[in-house]
């Protein structure tokens, strides 16, 4: 899972990293409202933990930006202000959760686990559905109809985001961040690779799945009804 924490405490931000990363969730961190915006409009995270009190933006008003957007990205308020009145502004404004500092780490896990809680196509044992496809997430393996085949974590990655967006086309940029971070040197044509490595996977457990090429654009998977 990857998270975006903007918060401009850099010592709180440094500390909340660390133990977040501790905990497996990749976080991407930043400190003002301007380069918060940036990484949002990459579409790449799962959770954004944001402080209401930002350089620049603020967090009302980023929230309220995002959400214009129909940015659904789940996002909880870690802030300061803790009246009443600020609690129901912040959650009126499309905030899933706000949580009061200082908070206890433990329950800023489980408010993340509370928000993010997976759409029906996650099994309970760890599974993603799509097509004649299961993705064994965590023993990275891929099952279809003409069987099973291994995977490795950076294909496995690529398919849980393609099954979680589907019917949608993802841009390589949104490909390369979300697989390889947004400070990651990495080229285009590693993407292909990978694309194509997909395909070989989806070839060899005969699936009728497709990941079709938008020229220009990126990439989008396919159920077998679609033409």
């Amino acid at each position: 899972m990857r998270i975006l924490l903007v918060e401009d405490d850099k010592k709180l931000s440094h500390t909340l990293k660390y133990q977040l990363e501790k905990e497996n969730f990749i976080t991407d961190t930043c400190y003002d409202g301007e380069e918060a915006l940036f990484y949002i409009n990459q579409n790449i995270h799962d959770c954004i933990l944001l402080d209401r009190m930002i350089p620049g933006i603020d967090g009302t008003r980023l929230l309220t930006i995002l959400r214009r957007q129909n940015n659904n990205t789940p996002v909880i308020l870690i802030t300061a202000l803790g009246t009443l009145n600020d609690k129901i502004t912040g959650l009126d404004l499309g905030a899933d959760d706000y949580l009061v500092k200082p908070f206890d780490f433990e329950e800023l896990l489980a408010r993340i686990r509370c928000v993010t809680r997976r759409p029906p196509l996650i099994h309970e044992n760890d599974t993603l559905g799509f097509g004649d496809l299961t993705l064994h997430i965590t023993d990275n393996r891929l099952n279809g109809p003409a069987g099973e085949c291994s995977l490795s974590k950076k294909e496995n990655e690529l398919f849980q985001f393609f099954f979680r967006n589907t019917g949608q086309t993802l841009t390589r940029e949104q490909l390369l961040t979300k697989i390889w971070g947004i400070d990651a040197d990495i080229e285009n044509g590693n993407l292909d690779n990978y694309i194509h490595f997909l395909r070989r996977r989806l070839h060899a457990v005969g699936s009728s799945v497709t990941i079709r090429t938008v020229r220009g654009i990126g990439y989008r998977i396919c159920p077998p009804e679609e033409p």
